[in-house]
């Protein structure tokens, strides 16, 4: 399924380098501190899989506090390459936007670690981290609703790949994912690959890094597009619905492109939305509006509509 995006998102004339909003383009947006009515704080947990404390903020809705027997829905936001766990709140009005919601946001720590358990450093492990201590972790500290129907996951560009790979492999635990301009090739990128994309330094390093050689175990297993192919026709029904967005400008749009028309080869419900934009903070703070829109009508219970029709979005 698709939406043709009537967004008026802003274009920069600044062109897009490789992952250039996690360093470069951060001043598009002013950083945006919660209100006092937005409680946001920042923990560590010592997790014995990456045998260090590992930090996330959590930000909780206005109302958390005075109703004190409510439970509440919870929002996973993973940030992107070169980033860090508070990306999410400070490079957008997030706060602002949760006003409207009842939703607890918990923003990890992904490093730079593809969110995948790490093919190299036994230590590395933010693929498991998150699900088997982050999600436990959060659920036992907080007031949430600690089931399927009220537990989401989305991501920007790393984070975006991310979040798919923790939808397709963990349906039981997600009812939405949500990926914004989704690095969602990674494991597949050749040094060729990189350098048509203009991502190349430390992107490259990493990826050999997390993923091992071009033919790993750890490459195979965690392909999101091979994850999605092998997916027998029995197990769509149970997967979370998918949200896929990305800039018409964006180096990652082919990518995007191929992983929606898989989605609607095997017929998985989804949603794509492609507006005018690059990799940047513009783009991924309006997508992050726009996605709570969504995660509001899914918690309660409003699916999205689905028709039988799925047309790309118009370059606007």
């Amino acid at each position: 399924m698709m939406r043709i995006a009537g967004l008026p998102i802003m274009m920069l004339t600044l062109a897009a380098p490789a992952f250039a909003s996690a360093q470069v383009v951060r001043s598009a947006i002013d950083r945006v501190q919660p209100t006092a009515a937005v409680r946001s704080e920042d923990f560590k947990l010592d997790s014995r899989l990456m045998a260090r404390p590992m930090p996330y903020r959590v930000m909780l809705p206005p109302n958390y506090t005075t109703e004190s027997r409510r439970r509440f829905p919870v929002i996973y936001l993973l940030h992107g390459f070169s980033g860090h766990f508070g990306d999410w709140s400070n490079y957008t009005q997030l706060a602002q936007y949760l006003h409207a919601y009842d939703f607890i946001v918990v923003m990890p720590e992904g490093g730079n670690g593809w969110y995948t358990d790490s093919a190299s450093q036994p230590h590395d492990r933010y693929g498991s981290y998150i699900i088997r201590e982050l999600i436990p972790e959060v659920d036992a500290k907080f007031r949430t609703l600690a089931d399927r129907n009220h537990r989401i996951i989305a991501g920007l560009s790393m984070g975006g790949y991310g979040a798919l790979k923790f939808g397709l492999e963990y349906p039981q635990l997600f009812v939405l994912v949500g990926s914004f301009s989704g690095a969602l090739g990674a494991p597949d990128w050749t040094p060729a690959a990189l350098q048509s994309l203009g991502f190349e330094g430390e992107i490259s390093k990493t990826l050999r890094g997390v993923y091992g050689s071009s033919d790993s175990d750890t490459r195979r297993a965690n392909d999101i597009f091979r994850i999605t192919e092998k997916l027998a026709p029995g197990s769509i029904q149970s997967l979370p619905f998918i949200y896929q967005s990305c800039g018409t400008s964006d180096p990652l749009l082919e990518d995007n492109h191929h992983f929606m028309e898989l989605l609607d080869e095997k017929k998985i419900p989804h949603e794509y939305v492609e507006s005018p934009g690059i990799h940047d903070w513009v783009f991924w703070n309006e997508q992050i509006r726009e996605f709570l829109k969504l995660s509001n009508e899914m918690v309660n219970g409003v699916p999205p509509d689905k028709p039988a029709e799925n047309k790309r979005a118009k370059t606007q």
